[in-house]
């Protein structure tokens, strides 16, 4: 097992392996916040965001900007084979004994893929308790996560890593705008909204690695789970989900559309929001306007969305952006006689997304009647990158 442990941890001998990463400071940031926190820190989000790497890009800055010994920082991918029959109590003893490390040093432990491990909740638990830990772990499915027993109540911060930004994506592709190139930067954002921001398909533009990605989810985190054994309805239903995306979704529509019950359809669609290929927005109101009203759908990444449905509809791909970036502020979205406003968020704040357009006068009317802090409408990126910074 040492030899196992030592290729997962190289900075125990040589710092060399930690190359330079692609800067993700938004995300990294929240993770560096939280070092001198006692609570465990969960990454979650859709696979293949980054979670992996933004652990290593945070060691890294343990190590070197924050003089921590590379020998009080242990990570493991509990998905590996040979691990399989040891629990995470037994795996940090050995760490501990490889190293002689004392009981009451610090350690920092970063588990990959946490859920691979059977009772993983009550044994960090017992490690949260008795020992001088920052522990750090990473999960995929929200419905793996939500189905345990709450011993990690209290004890944990959720941190969801979402899929590149903008400003992420021009830096991964290493494209830089002077200030008298600012004219590009709509035609830049198109791109972007084409391609999405999973960061590996960034990089190799690999249409069958994103394919591939969502094949993965839907067999091995939706079907496999959840012993869903007819997977092509579940491909069916997210091609569906994908073409209303920014749209309403009727469960029973959906249901009579797959051929399948109005139950299943609802299970289905908890499925996929489980899993990060979704996200569900309701609508603002009283409570049984909120519960009996369809949801809105929204994709977790444009290159995901376009691979479905092709690139087109530019105003709805922005809008879904424009979801990502504020899905924080717990939004939801106004429908008055026949007319609705994209998100007001639980600051009170209004928005309506109208990519290079302009409100129709019903709009404007619905606008102006509704009691807002404040009011946006954002036309382009530069609106919405504008309205970010004044949150940060």
């Amino acid at each position: 097992m040492e030899e196992l442990y030592y290729r997962y941890n190289p900075w125990w001998e040589d710092n060399s392996f930690l190359y330079d990463f692609i800067n993700r400071q938004n995300s990294l940031g929240t993770l560096e916040k939280s070092l001198n926190q006692k609570p465990i820190v969960i990454l979650t989000g859709l696979r293949r965001v980054g979670k992996t790497t933004l652990m290593k890009m945070l060691i890294k800055k343990m190590i070197d900007e924050f003089d921590i010994n590379p020998i009080n920082i242990f990570y493991i991918s509990l998905d590996d084979y040979n691990l399989v029959k040891k629990t995470i109590l037994e795996i940090v003893d050995e760490y501990r004994k490889i190293h002689k490390i004392k009981f009451a040093q610090k350690i920092y432990l970063f588990f990959d893929e946490i859920t691979y491990h059977k009772d993983y909740e009550i044994q960090l638990k017992n490690l949260y308790d008795s020992q001088n830990v920052k522990i750090f772990i990473s999960s995929s499915s929200a419905s793996i996560l939500k189905s345990k027993k709450p011993f990690l109540t209290g004890r944990n911060i959720l941190v969801e890593i979402l899929p590149l930004n903008f400003s992420e994506y021009l830096q991964f592709k290493k494209i830089t705008l002077a200030q008298s190139d600012q004219h590009l930067i709509d035609k830049y954002f198109e791109d972007y909204l084409n391609t999405g921001g999973i960061p590996e398909y960034v990089l190799r533009n690999d249409v069958e690695y994103l394919k591939e990605l969502v094949d993965d989810i839907i067999k091995k985190d939706i079907s496999s789970f959840y012993n869903v054994k007819n997977t092509q309805v579940l491909q069916d239903f997210f091609l569906l989900l994908m073409e209303r995306a920014g749209k309403n979704l009727s469960i029973n529509k959906a249901a009579k559309i797959l051929g399948i019950s109005a139950d299943s359809s609802k299970r289905y669609l908890q499925m996929f929001e489980d899993s990060y290929l979704v996200y569900l927005l309701q609508r603002y109101g009283k409570t049984n306007e909120t519960l009996l009203s369809p949801k809105k759908i929204y994709a977790p990444d444009l290159g995901i969305r376009t691979l479905f449905t092709g690139f087109r509809d530019k105003g709805s791909l922005f809008e879904n952006y424009v979801f990502l970036n504020i899905k924080k502020l717990n939004p939801s979205y106004i429908y008055r006689d026949g007319i609705e406003i994209d998100f007001f968020t639980k600051n009170k704040e209004l928005i309506e997304v109208k990519y290079h357009s302009d409100l129709n006068e019903k709009q404007k009317r619905l606008m102006e009647e509704i009691n807002a802090r404040e009011k946006f409408i954002f036309k382009n990126i530069s609106d919405l990158e504008r309205y970010l910074k004044k949150k940060d």
